[in-house]
């Protein structure tokens, strides 16, 4: 395979209509040429679309580790130097400066709201904050052990049906999609009271996006709970940090369902699936259980990195490396900022966070990690955060998509706006059984 380059549009375009840009594939005496798009921070990918269609060939590629399923204009990463942006900005200046409400903005629109824009924006959060009686009593068909991410899902997709008259509707995107972002607090909170079997606590007007959602956990009825401004700036932070992430496993899921015209209801129900295995949305709480079970054991922190070392040994390290990280996580390190700040602040002794502390100054001093770019991810942390904020282990995936709405909601609309959009219809290379007689039931 023979790539050629030619130049670059000043605007970083794809180079298929000019043709300047091709990639030459030989395949036997036939070669074919395939154009090169280029991304507008440089990032430069093979146009495979009309590969079996010129060639007879697809592409194999297991967990699409090197397959671009779109062109975004949302989220930007480079793995290499640990860099984050959110339509530009960094990831460290919205976390100092902005907050969720007005981070969601920017990712859903693609421009900072206006001062105007930004107190209509949360003026309709607080207008659609409240749940039709009728899909409270959904509620009362799950069990008091219901995982609260199958709750999530459940009460997104039923909240569509209540929503009927503008959920297939273009004209309505911007109501549905704060109906979503500030109802989903409230399934949240009311999912949670569930499994105590406490009552509901029904959302307060005057109360911003992040202490909402914390009155509505932690206050019971005759004795509202008052979040602290440190533990409304630590939620915040935790929000933005996940507000978007590239093509990550529930980000695709989202867009392959909206690709068959989905509405945003299911479309944000499918996500809330995906993100609930263990392998992406769950990891924080792995975290957490491998630095309670240090504790519990009395481990000392060098012994257990030398179990790590150990190649005859299975004992994982959660929360260090990352799939596309190839540095630090820009997020880690301000949330892990954040924690010193909130432990702090609340005069929370966590011991976890001394081991997690010792895990991360042994990590990065020693070869062994250093050589593997094994640095500490954002999961290493955020449990630390949430569980400092009162939030139950099995509530930290909740959070992650809460956070992670935004994002969804801005690729859903990418999706369904892209012109050379299509339905998203993998191949694949059958290995199965060749052609073969059926045979009756008595020969068998």
């Amino acid at each position: 395979m023979l790539c050629q380059r030619a130049g670059l549009h000043q605007n970083g375009e794809s180079m298929a209509d000019s043709k300047k840009d091709i990639c030459r594939i030989e395949l036997g005496e036939s070669s074919y040429e395939l154009p090169v798009v280029v991304g507008s921070e440089g990032e430069r990918g093979i146009d495979i679309s009309s590969l079996r269609s010129t060639t007879g060939h697809i592409a194999l590629d297991r967990g699409y580790m090197n397959t671009g399923s779109c062109v975004s204009s949302i989220s930007y990463i480079d793995g290499e130097q640990g860099i984050l942006r959110y339509r530009g900005i960094a990831i460290e200046d919205l976390a100092e400066k902005s907050t969720f409400v007005e981070t969601a903005y920017l990712v859903i629109y693609g421009e900072l709201p206006t001062a105007s824009q930004l107190k209509e924006f949360s003026a309709m959060f607080t207008k659609y904050e409240m749940l039709h009686e009728g899909l409270k009593h959904h509620f009362e068909g799950f069990p008091p052990n219901a995982h609260p991410m199958a709750i999530l899902s459940s009460m997104i997709n039923a909240m569509g049906c209540y929503e009927a008259d503008i959920a297939d509707s273009d004209q309505h995107f911007d109501e549905v999609l704060v109906r979503i972002m500030s109802k989903v607090r409230t399934i949240a909170a009311f999912s949670y009271k569930k499994s105590i079997g406490e009552p509901f606590i029904y959302p307060y007007p005057e109360f911003s996006y992040c202490a909402n959602l914390l009155h509505m956990m932690f206050s019971v009825p005759y004795k509202e709970f008052f979040p602290s401004k440190e533990a409304i700036s630590a939620l915040n932070k935790f929000f933005i940090l996940h507000a978007d992430h590239e093509q990550n496993c529930s980000t695709s899921t989202v867009r392959m369902v909206a690709s068959s015209k989905a509405n945003l209801f299911a479309s944000i129900a499918a996500g809330v699936c995906s993100l609930w295995g263990p392998l992406h949305g769950g990891a924080n709480m792995a975290v957490i259980e491998m630095l309670d079970q240090l504790y519990k054991d009395k481990t000392k922190t060098k012994d257990f990195v030398a179990q790590i070392k150990d190649s005859t040994n299975k004992t994982k390290l959660m929360g260090f490396g990352h799939r596309v990280y190839k540095n630090h996580d820009p997020r880690a390190k301000i949330i892990k900022k954040s924690c010193d700040e909130l432990l702090s602040k609340l005069k929370i002794n966590d011991p976890t966070l001394e081991i997690a502390k010792e895990l991360e100054e042994i990590a990065l001093q020693d070869e062994y990690f250093i050589s593997r770019k094994l640095y500490p991810n954002v999961d290493f942390y955020s449990g630390i955060i949430l569980r400092a904020l009162g939030i139950p282990a099995n509530m930290f995936t909740v959070m992650f998509a809460i956070g992670r709405i935004p994002g969804w909601i801005a690729q859903w609309r990418e999706e369904n706006a892209d012109p050379k959009g299509k339905i998203c219809r993998p191949r694949q290379i059958y290995n199965g059984q060749t052609s073969r007689p059926y045979k009756k039931l008595a020969d068998r």
